[in-house]
């Protein structure tokens, strides 16, 4: 129907998390109808993202660097770590302003129906974060920021678990989060009510 070209650039579009077959036909559409300029430079831009954007060594967010901005910041309250799923949930965050510490991102959440385990996240770099504190700038408190759903609920457990013989407060964010819902859909007032109201696990 379509050329193989075309064709190959909806199949690539569908293959993207929340774009169906309709979308990527319109936005193929979209892209074969634009100035070559435009077309080019998404071209480019994916390129760019690709070969400049790294992850945190620290904490594991995205970065163009070694270490990220939030981790390099030293005007970060450096006794608390707040550890979310994924990279996107930081952003959110940030975007109440209601948290100035430090991140730990997990890269997702405890499913064994696909696979997941604690050994497939980067919980294991988060120890030793915690195991190398400094006298200057001891963690007191890590807030599990994980998704409210079932995976999160599980990996907010077994964090729970793994760190309460370590001596540090671990809370998770209270409600008004919705059930079943993820991170980055919350508002902004919303995610910062959950973090004024976090509770002890």
């Amino acid at each position: 129907m379509y050329t193989q070209s075309l064709q190959d650039l909806i199949d690539a579009l569908g293959a993207l998390p929340g774009i169906g077959p309709k979308s990527a036909q319109r936005i193929a559409f979209h892209i074969l109808s634009a100035p070559t300029e435009d077309a080019q430079r998404l071209a480019d831009s994916l390129l760019k993202v690709k070969h400049n954007t790294h992850f945190c060594e620290i904490c594991g967010n995205i970065s163009e660097s070694q270490i990220c901005d939030i981790c390099s910041d030293t005007r970060r309250d450096q006794t608390k770590i707040c550890v979310v799923e994924e990279p996107k949930d930081v952003g959110v965050i940030e975007r109440t302003r209601a948290y100035n510490g430090l991140y730990h991102v997990l890269g997702g959440a405890i499913d064994p129906i696909n696979g997941i385990g604690p050994d497939q996240l980067r919980i294991r770099g988060l120890l030793t974060r915690l195991g190398t504190r400094g006298d200057d700038d001891t963690v007191t408190e890590v807030i599990i920021a994980t998704d409210p759903n079932i995976e999160g609920e599980a990996t907010a457990t077994y964090l729970s678990r793994t760190l309460g013989t370590l001596g540090i407060d671990v809370t998770r964010l209270a409600s008004g989060l919705p059930v079943g819902g993820d991170l980055e859909y919350a508002d902004e007032v919303t995610l910062g009510r959950a973090f004024e109201g976090r509770r002890a696990l």
